[in-house]
């Protein structure tokens, strides 16, 4: 699209204009899209056109990019997918996006995701669950993909819909449906990782700091992470270039120098050692994540590149250590929600101050919300403040110093990113511990504040995609983006959901 636009073989506005078309035409069924902002796309894709024509423009110039609805965009609607910012226009614009469009990005509009970014199948929005673009298939021609084994003719009839993932799963969904070539997601525990797997295409959690968190509504401060979703390696290269860069509105953002992320992507992997952690082979581990996992450390190894077996041995720690410190953060971020200063005010006239705050809080938020500000306030209580929370960032500590072993040995460490494939809407929402499992493998990363990339690895039975997962050394970017571009390579992944 870039070189398109570059060589005026159409216009930004041509592009802004299919893609809303294309929004407006199937969004009723994704439900991807909370707000379209169609005009000031246009607007925005004209200033584009204009740049062009003096053959000016950013990095970016006029590629439309859909956000998700945990950026404050200023004047635009921006909801976190919760009941309690209703109506919330910021009067400010996030650090992340501002960098997208000056670069030249074209806003399309903002995306559903799980509510404050509290989920793994995006179930949780105010606004309505995402509807992923594939479809499970029930033809036995179906297999597990390799290289150069992209047929789409087993794709047959379709039956209940998927989850996308969450909780960037709007995010996800829009791309893999065509109705953004690239948007932008936040990684807690996974968000971008996870539903990237699910979705068949490629989302990377840059190393805590590498992007600014201001205008970021926060969920878990000492985890949360923005990052691109797209449908390859290169455009979240490029992506990635845009948002990273230090501001001084964020003490944990970084002073480091910005890499050409595009321009380091070689694919030669000759001479790297990838690691492969002996812990992540968890007890009754689904056999086709197996088999695409070797497969991946196969074709790494014929590229060249050395593999080699490591033990990260706290492993088993990071999830309930992650749910102990994510939700304490969370009930500590989620309290300026009062009814006070924006968004919902629920209640009478005559309630007390008291009441009123109980009223809105208990109307605004959702039940997942709920939940984790319970465990997260009585984990920072009188009394289990030392045998939970501080416990936990022991364990956090002892997962990071895990990681820092690990890569005096290697130069990257080759994970599945999801222990299933996408599963059916409603399927195990019920169950909190089922779906909590779903980050078993992006959780420990997050914790470590370490890089992670989801790219696609393979097709189950059921013709859905599974995920890989590279996992480098904090601001080494460039090495995660560069394995996974060759492993892209040799994978050849190339089918697209049915209908799109």
């Amino acid at each position: 699209m870039r070189e398109g636009l570059r060589a005026r073989k159409f216009s930004a506005v041509d592009l802004a204009e299919a893609h809303l078309a294309e929004i407006e035409k199937t969004n009723a069924h994704y439900n991807a899209f909370i707000t379209i902002t169609r005009d000031k796309a246009l607007d925005m894709a004209a200033a584009s056109d204009a740049k062009l024509a003096k053959g000016q423009g950013g990095l970016i110039e006029g590629i439309p990019v859909g956000v998700k609805d945990l950026f404050c965009t200023k004047d635009v609607l921006t909801t976190a997918a919760s009941h309690i910012l209703d109506g919330f226009k910021p009067p400010y614009e996030s650090t992340v996006t501002q960098k997208i469009w000056d670069a030249g990005g074209v806003m399309l509009g903002k995306l559903n995701m799980d509510e404050f970014a509290m989920g793994s199948a995006n179930l949780t929005s105010y606004y309505g669950l995402v509807v992923s673009p594939w479809q499970k298939v029930q033809s036995a021609e179906c297999r597990v993909q390799s290289k150069g084994e992209n047929d789409n003719s087993a794709l047959s009839t379709p039956n209940s819909a998927l989850v996308p993932g969450g909780s960037s799963g709007g995010s996800a969904a829009a791309v893999a449906a065509n109705l953004c070539p690239v948007a932008l997601g936040t990684d807690t525990g996974g968000s971008i990782r996870q539903p990237a797997s699910f979705c068949g295409i490629v989302g990377i959690k840059p190393t805590y700091g590498r992007c600014s968190r201001w205008g970021i509504v926060a969920f878990a401060s000492s985890l949360d992470q923005a990052g691109p979703i797209a449908r390859n390696v290169r455009d979240c290269a490029i992506m990635l270039s845009v948002m990273c860069g230090h501001d001084a509105k964020d003490s944990t953002s970084m002073k480091l120098a910005v890499p050409d992320f595009a321009a380091a992507l070689s694919g030669n992997v000759k001479g790297k050692k990838i690691g492969i952690p002996k812990e992540y082979r968890v007890d009754g581990m689904d056999a086709e994540i197996l088999a695409m996992w070797d497969r991946g450390a196969t074709l790494l190894r014929e590229a060249g590149a050395e593999i080699v077996d490591i033990s990260l041995p706290h492993t088993k720690y990071a999830l309930p250590a992650y749910y102990i410190v994510a939700p304490a953060e969370c009930s500590s971020n989620l309290a300026r929600y009062d009814g006070i200063r924006f968004g919902l005010r629920a209640g009478d006239a005559g309630d007390s101050l008291t009441a009123m705050y109980e009223k809105t809080r208990a109307a605004g938020f959702g039940q997942e919300v709920k939940k984790r500000i319970l465990i997260g306030t009585y984990v920072l209580s009188a009394g289990y403040y030392d045998a939970y929370y501080k416990k936990a960032q022991r364990v956090r500590w002892l997962i990071a110093e895990d990681f820092r072993k690990a890569f005096e040995k290697v130069d990257a460490i080759l994970t599945p990113t999801a222990p299933s494939a996408a599963f059916a809407i409603g399927e195990k929402n019920i169950d909190p511990i089922t779906m909590y499992l779903n980050d078993v493998f992006t959780v420990p990363t997050s914790l470590a504040g370490l890089p992670g990339i989801s790219i696609p690895g393979a097709l189950n039975k059921d013709g859905l995609p599974l995920g890989l997962q590279l996992i480098g050394k904090a601001f080494d970017e460039e090495t995660v983006l560069n394995v996974a571009y060759g492993l892209e390579q040799a994978i050849n992944f190339k089918t697209i959901p049915l209908g799109v």
